[in-house]
């Protein structure tokens, strides 16, 4: 009996529902061997790589490279021995049922649903007999009894008065904000200047001179069409001194979210609402930080930054408050005793949080490495996914362009995230009453307080800004 196996898309943790194949390796016909690799799967912020756990041969690929993402399970080739015939490959293609999941469960859930066939439509404005003297065409009173439109409310902008049907349309749309452009002097009807009301309006507006136009209505009358012809195209800049404002096209550029964009979305989204943040905000004087980061970058031949400190900084205070090294997991809270800690990085392919490994651990040169490998990853959009897997604690520093202070969304399963501010020089009442100046670093830390209570995570802020302040516990 011919050995045919399925290739179906993998799963990569509890949050992956589906992926894409990005690109295949080998070809319908090749043999392949057991570690080589077959294809690279994107999900919503990794690459995968996947290799092959056994020779065979390329029978057939049913998901091509780069097409529409595909649910966990979904069968994406079929491999086998060079012996089975193609009906036996087409009859297990056909008889293949992927295995029941609750990603499964879920797109099935998912799927669009009929609307019921008894909704009742919108109510349409009643139809009513309006009587009336007013001067009105009869398309117009045709109109207004169609919409229930009070005639009280329409002016009339036709000759003498005379509603059009212009009018009535109008004002049965949904009112707008009028667009103050000052007075206008409109143009007097004379015998020279023969035009309609809203020719009239038109030129006063746009400062046109009827004067000398040649209307194209009836007996020569200046219409609006005559008037907009004479109104100058709309400058692509700022309109020059004086000149009349011409709104120009603000439709907007339509962008779907992509992949990653909707994972962060759906995530943070549920985040906010589902876990119950609290905020503890304080500075810390990061002066001494400063000069010691000169010396010991020297000494240790790195160029770690401030962040890299900051870090340091963080993974220490949370080894000494374990409390907050934490993830919560329906109602079990897992308490780790290093720390890893995902930063977040705003990558070209969206935000992506890659995690340095047991921070606590290392010296400030390893974990500046550690922390330029996995950005410079992330720019490349080669993280893996054992690189996002994880973490107990996030830090999100948005120093770099000047924030002085923000609060972040909690990461789950993890129960808090840092963010963490720009140095900003603020002045300082010196020791001899008069003023100083000093740096200093806000810091915001947003907790999820099933987990966490106001007092732990107090506790590690308390040793955050001490080891800010006396860096030097950053080397003990």
């Amino acid at each position: 009996m011919a050995d045919i196996r399925p290739f179906c898309m993998p799963k990569w943790g509890i949050e992956m529902t589906e992926g894409t194949i990005a690109e295949w390796m080998v070809k319908e016909g090749e043999a392949f061997t057991k570690g080589q690799l077959l294809c690279l799967i994107e999900t919503a912020k990794i690459t995968n790589e996947v290799e092959a756990e056994y020779d065979a041969v390329v029978r057939r690929i049913l998901v091509g490279e780069g097409e529409d993402a595909q649910a966990v399970g979904t069968l994406l080739a079929v491999f086998a021995d060079p012996a089975a015939t193609d009906e036996e490959v087409q009859a297990f293609i056909d008889g293949f049922r992927p295995v029941e999941t609750k990603v499964a469960a879920q797109a099935a859930s998912s799927a669009p649903v009929t609307a019921p066939a008894d909704v009742a439509p919108a109510a349409a404005p009643a139809k009513r007999k309006i009587e009336t003297n007013r001067p009105i065409s009869p398309e117009a009173l045709k109109l207004a009894e169609e919409h229930g439109v009070d005639l009280d409310d329409v002016e009339g902008t036709g000759r003498n008065g005379r509603i059009t049907y212009q009018d009535v349309d109008q004002v049965r749309r949904p009112a707008s904000q009028p667009r103050l452009r000052g007075l206008a002097a409109l143009v007097e009807e004379t015998a020279a200047v023969f035009a309609s009301p809203l020719a009239r309006r038109l030129a006063a507006l746009h400062g046109i001179d009827l004067g000398g136009v040649a209307g194209t209505g009836p007996r020569g009358r200046i219409c609006k069409a005559d008037v907009l012809a004479l109104v100058p195209e709309p400058a692509s800049g700022a309109a020059a001194f004086g000149a009349p404002f011409v709104p120009v096209d603000n439709r907007p550029e339509v962008v779907p979210f992509d992949k990653i964009r909707k994972v962060v979305a759906r995530r943070l989204t549920q985040a906010k609402q589902e876990l119950p943040h609290f905020y503890l905000r304080l500075s810390a004087r990061a002066d001494a930080l400063m000069e010691l980061r000169k010396t010991a970058n020297l000494v240790l031949g790195c160029k770690a930054s401030i962040n890299d400190y900051v870090v340091k900084a963080v993974a220490i205070a949370l080894v000494r408050n374990p409390d907050v090294n934490v993830q919560v997991h329906g109602e079990d809270v897992h308490r780790f005793p290093h720390a890893d800690i995902a930063i977040a990085v705003a990558s070209p392919k969206g935000l992506v949080t890659p995690i340095v490994r047991q921070a606590d651990r290392m010296r400030i040169d390893q974990l500046a490495g550690e922390t330029r490998r996995l950005i410079d990853k992330a720019n490349a959009g080669n993280l893996s996914f054992e690189d996002m897997d994880g973490g107990t604690f996030s830090v999100s520093n948005l120093g770099m362009f000047g924030i002085e202070q923000f609060d972040a969304i909690i990461n789950p399963p993890q129960a808090a995230i840092l963010a963490v501010g720009a140095a900003t020089r603020q002045p300082v009442e010196a020791a001899d009453g008069g003023v100083a100046f000093e740096n200093r670093i806000a810091f915001t830390l947003s907790v999820d307080h099933r987990a966490i209570d106001g007092a732990v995570g107090a506790r590690f802020m308390e040793t955050l800004k001490t080891l800010i302040e006396e860096p030097e516990g950053l080397f003990a």
